[in-house]
């Protein structure tokens, strides 16, 4: 069963999801995890690709964008589609849908920043997922 956790940036806090994905993908990889991070749009995955090169100058997170980039090599991936790289057990869903083959992962981390239509959004993908009965879980980020 896939564990589902909610990362949910604080009002106060500065940043975005992009920034705090940055951190968590960082996080994950230093667990010796892959992780594929399900975005929405072409233009969200050139940005958050940058910022994975830059977000933090001692550090080095080997990712590309599905399409460009070895599915099967590369432990970091970004893309608009369901994954079908069997290899990987975190899914980071940047998107205001439920991602579809997210019960393949054993974690499930969505990414919620201050815009009201995203935490909308979040609150919709929390009752699906409790519908289903999963257990959400919930962290407030306070960077």
């Amino acid at each position: 069963m896939t564990r589902v956790t909610f990362y949910l940036l604080a009002e106060s806090a500065p940043g975005d999801r992009f920034q705090l994905t940055c951190r968590l993908v960082e996080r994950i990889h230093a667990e010796g995890l892959g992780v594929y991070v399900q975005v929405g749009t072409d233009d969200e995955a050139r940005h958050l690709d940058r910022l994975l090169w830059t977000f933090r100058q001692q550090s080095f997170l080997p990712h590309g964008v599905q399409g460009e980039a070895d599915a099967e090599l590369t432990p970091i991936l970004i893309g608009r589609e369901e994954i079908q790289v069997r290899d990987r057990p975190v899914l980071i869903n940047l998107t205001n849908g439920v991602p579809a083959g997210f019960d393949r992962f054993e974690r499930l981390c969505e990414v919620v920043d201050h815009e009201p239509e995203r935490r909308a959004a979040a609150r919709a993908r929390y009752r699906h997922y409790r519908q289903l009965g999963l257990s959400p879980e919930h962290h407030e980020i306070r960077l």
